[in-house]
């Protein structure tokens, strides 16, 4: 267990932010298994707008890396250019 003032304080900050990262990284998966279900152009691009962003913010936050984020996204823009 953790003697100094400041340690304590660092795993009451980690334990915060590992639960909010973990809220962000679930919800932006839902968001891309919401996308990959739509069949309406329109929306799947609305929709990709959407977790764009998301995938952004998360590498920025380094939630994950910027290269997964990268790969995700233009994976997630060849399936909504490819839907009829």
């Amino acid at each position: 267990m953790a003697n100094h003032k400041s340690a304590l304080k660092r795993i009451r900050a980690n334990e915060a932010k590992r639960l909010r990262n973990r809220y962000q990284a679930k919800t932006t998966r839902t968001f891309i298994k919401r996308l990959k279900a739509a069949t309406d152009k329109v929306e799947a691009m609305e929709l990709y707008k959407k977790v764009s962003s998301m995938l952004d913010k998360l590498a920025k936050k380094n939630v994950i890396h910027k290269n997964n984020a990268s790969n995700k996204k233009s994976r997630l823009a060849k399936f909504v250019s490819a839907i009829g």
